[in-house]
């Protein structure tokens, strides 16, 4: 049965969407997971609801039988998942190289020290499996791999719980997407709504990725209007290194509670 677009926003007619949109959606959404780890401003963006709304799109269609993105789900979730594993690789080479100063700059809606000690606890608690943990978490696995570069983890070992991370949330939660539209109620509900569907993936990702950076910023501001000190200095950075040898330990390690994201 072919998707009746809605009346209110009849542009958003599915077939005209796919037909504008193409290989190039499939395109953002990999820019998108590869930022969430490559890129420091990550945070902001809503990665696991974007994997799932992925996985449930590649269902054919009247209209698209490949899905939305116009190519079979295992191509879809193998790029995805390529996307997060280069992501992660970008982010730790750019804490590689930059260093504790790549954390001196001023709190603002992009950058907060809390996030980085955030990070810092989940390493102290987990250890060099922070990387396939932090997947799942928020804003942990934006900061995550810059962390693990600033403080020097084994590449190698890096490299290879990057991987494992990767397959598991990118694939893995892109296909768990896919396989929830074999529920019949679900994917009736694809088939006669895609078209508010995608306007929830679209919209949605954009006013979260908002609402994330002006609360951000809004605390930032009030911290500074508070006398507080809001620029970390390269003292500060240096403190928010880890020790190389926190990437070696197992949770066994740590008898506390898990940190809270």
């Amino acid at each position: 049965m072919h998707a009746v677009p809605t009346a209110l926003i009849p542009w958003l007619d599915p077939e005209t969407i796919i037909a504008g949109a193409g290989p190039w959606a499939l395109l953002v959404v990999c820019f998108i997971v590869f930022a969430e780890t490559g890129l420091l401003v990550g945070f902001l963006l809503p990665g696991d609801t974007l994997l799932v709304i992925s996985g449930l799109l590649s269902h054919p269609q009247d209209y698209a039988p490949n899905g939305v993105f116009g190519i079979s789900v295992w191509w879809v979730a193998l790029l995805i998942g390529l996307a997060a594993f280069v992501g992660g690789e970008v982010g730790y080479y750019i804490g590689h190289k930059a260093g504790p100063a790549i954390f001196e700059r001023k709190e603002s809606g992009l950058f907060s020290v809390k996030n980085v000690e955030r990070t810092n606890a989940f390493f102290e608690r987990f250890g060099g499996l922070t990387i396939i943990l932090a997947r799942f978490v928020p804003i942990v696995r934006t900061f995550a791999p810059v962390a693990a570069g600033v403080g020097h983890m084994n590449k190698w070992r890096y490299t290879l719980y990057n991987f494992i991370g990767a397959v598991i949330w990118g694939f893995g939660l892109t296909m768990f997407g896919y396989a929830i539209g074999f529920i019949p109620p679900v994917a009736w509900f694809v088939q006669e709504y895609i078209d508010l569907i995608l306007l929830a993936a679209v919209g949605g990702t954009a006013l979260v990725t908002l609402w994330h950076y002006f609360r951000e910023r809004h605390k930032a501001k009030k911290l500074a209007a508070a006398g507080a000190d809001v620029v970390t200095d390269h003292t500060e950075a240096e403190a928010l290194v880890l020790d190389p040898e926190v990437f070696d330990r197992g949770p066994e390690h740590h008898d506390g509670e898990a940190p809270k994201a």
